[in-house]
């Protein structure tokens, strides 16, 4: 995306990342990952709010908004991302996240779920 790495470079860490939680999960660790997102409308609210809300404005940089504009890249590149290292020993966990009572309800669900298949 921003290519601070190269095509090997990536192919290498996803078989690196794989391992590695290979690793971790054999050892007994409950692996949970999630990714929770938001439409590209409900970012740019977020966004707005941010902006004018003196206790929240620091958090939002020019990076945020030209990210922004790759929005379609990014989604690209977490699509290769969930395929490449999502396993049956750590599999993502896509979290609808418009509405964060809900993220975190499902969030919560999740990781109780991981615990007992591991009991």
């Amino acid at each position: 995306m921003e290519k601070f790495a190269t095509t090997e470079e990536w192919q290498r860490a996803y078989r690196e990342i794989n391992d590695f939680e290979r690793t971790l999960a054999d050892d007994g660790l409950v692996l949970v990952k999630f990714w929770i997102h938001i439409s590209k409308k409900e970012q740019l609210d977020r966004f707005k709010k941010r902006e004018k809300d003196p206790w929240k404005s620091w958090k939002l940089t020019a990076e945020d908004w030209r990210n922004r504009e790759k929005w379609d890249a990014y989604i690209e590149a977490l699509e290769e991302m969930f395929e490449k290292t999502d396993t049956d020993y750590a599999p993502w966990t896509i979290i609808e996240g418009n509405w964060k009572w809900w993220a975190r309800i499902k969030a919560l669900r999740t990781i109780v779920k991981r615990i007992e298949v591991h009991l």
